[in-house]
């Protein structure tokens, strides 16, 4: 699912009620990105776009039923169409921030917290400062390094 593309929803939170527990993975996806230095800065969107594409893979791979966020800023939002669903990633919920990713992350995690109190939430970022935004909301946090390391090769 993708939000708006003008400015993001990051106030609908996917999933996650009663009935249905999952865990929620946020990935900061610039990031995760950056994390490698394999030529990403000469092609944003397409950085983002083979990212996506691994995400995809994911969930089933995982220990646990997870949903998948993943917050597009900048030069990378160019990665997915400007439809409100982008057909080549039906299994990811993508959040296209109108500003600034961090302040996109903190408000669909304060608006996941909210919706379900009980449901466990991880962020994937390096980011320190958005870290320490995220704990108070009850988030985890993991690097870049643990989502490479999940992801298939």
């Amino acid at each position: 699912m993708t939000d708006n593309p003008t400015g993001g929803d990051a106030h609908s939170p996917i999933g996650g009620d009663a009935d249905s527990p999952t865990h929620l993975l946020v990935i900061d996806a610039a990031n995760v990105v950056g994390s490698r230095p394999d030529g990403w800065w000469r092609d944003r969107p397409g950085a983002a776009r083979r990212l996506l594409t691994q995400l995809e893979s994911l969930p089933p791979l995982l220990d646990v039923p997870t949903e998948i966020a993943v917050v597009l800023e900048g030069a990378a939002k160019a990665a997915v169409t400007s439809t409100p669903t982008d057909p080549d990633f039906p299994a990811l919920h993508l959040i296209l921030a109108v500003g600034s990713g961090d302040d996109a992350i903190v408000d669909f995690v304060a608006a996941a917290s909210t919706a379900d109190a009980n449901r466990s939430i991880t962020v994937i970022t390096a980011d320190r400062a958005l870290r320490a935004r995220l704990t108070p909301l009850g988030a985890e946090t993991e690097g870049p390094n643990w989502l490479w390391t999940q992801l298939p090769t």
